[in-house]
């Protein structure tokens, strides 16, 4: 008996201290500012790590270690206050010109073009922005009735993951495609009325599959061309980034004019990847940006034969002056 006693106060102290060090990494990975692929890919998880330190707190009570249990709980707290940011919001004012902006990764051609058509009615969507867009998606999105829906496009189809595209209910110009970049980047401007003038932006850098340095740099390379939008009237960044609010590289896009939008609304962790598996999606890597403006509300939507819910932000976008 008393070997069996020993026997579980070890493992419910192995268990306490391994929680604890998945937790301690999730936070490490949460600020690691590093390109190495093996790190960029697990801070992708990072929040799941740190739930190892209430595994720990709940492991060491069992067996009577408070000091572990007092531990564990710290290393949680620390935790909790990287996530934070995503549950307690930003307040603003309720003032301002409602626009509703939806991102979408359609999986090259996959995704049902009358689900996204019929999301974008439902939800009185005025700007679209699109990823992993085919020349075959372009003309589908045509005949489910997009065009009647939102009538001016900027595009840049590819065969494959390459293609980008914005649609807008407004009139688009100034139409610029980035060079330099494994997929396509994008930027317009929509002339929506109260507003005036609105920098559109549709980003996709690559995975960090495809190369972590190359992904860090592309990530850097599109923060400087928010740094660079026109200051004194709103802009919209939507996108497939890739990353993650864990990611360093992501958070330092809105390290200045741009704010996340499930950030600024406090909607917590919106995960919109994948929807292609027998697990739920796990990450959000899909995202939408906004300065000169703030999210009053988002949420995801589920198209079939896309690997990517859709995101939907409602927007108060700051008056014309």
């Amino acid at each position: 008996m008393l070997g069996f006693t020993v026997i579980s106060k070890v493992i419910g102290i192995g268990f306490g201290v391994l929680g604890c060090a998945a937790a301690l990494t999730g936070v490490a990975l949460h600020f690691h500012r590093f390109s190495a692929q093996l790190l960029v890919l697990a801070a992708s998880g990072a929040p799941y790590l740190m739930v190892g330190a209430l595994v720990g707190a709940i492991s060491f009570l069992v067996v009577g270690q408070r000091f572990g249990a007092g531990v564990a709980v710290v290393v949680l707290a620390v935790g909790a206050w990287t996530q934070a940011p995503l549950y307690t919001g930003q307040s603003g004012d309720d003032d301002g010109v409602a626009v509703t902006v939806m991102q979408s990764n359609l999986l090259f051609d996959g995704a049902d073009p009358s689900a996204l058509v019929e999301a974008v009615r439902a939800r009185n969507v005025a700007v679209l922005t699109v990823n992993e867009l085919t020349t075959t998606a372009v003309a589908d999105l045509g005949r489910a009735g997009l065009t009647e829906l939102l009538p001016y496009r900027y595009v840049s189809p590819g065969r494959t993951a390459t293609g980008t595209g914005i649609w807008s209910r407004y009139r688009l110009t100034d139409t610029v495609e980035y060079d330099g970049y494994v997929l396509n980047q994008l930027s317009a401007t929509a002339h929506i009325p109260g507003a005036g003038p609105v920098t559109i932006f549709a980003f996709h850098p690559v995975p960090p599959v495809y190369g972590a340095e190359v992904w860090a740099d592309e990530l850097s390379r599109l923060r400087a061309i928010l740094e660079h939008a026109p200051e004194g009237r709103p802009a919209i960044a939507g996108g497939d980034f890739n990353a993650t609010y864990d990611h360093h590289q992501f958070r330092a896009l809105t390290s200045g004019r741009f704010a996340d939008a499930v950030e600024q609304c406090g909607a917590g962790h919106v995960v919109t990847y994948p929807t292609d598996k027998w697990f739920p999606p796990l990450i959000g890597i899909d995202h939408i940006l906004v300065a000169e403006g703030r999210a009053t509300a988002v949420d995801t939507v589920r198209l079939a034969g896309a690997d990517h819910r859709a995101l939907t932000a409602h927007l108060l976008l700051d008056k014309r002056r």
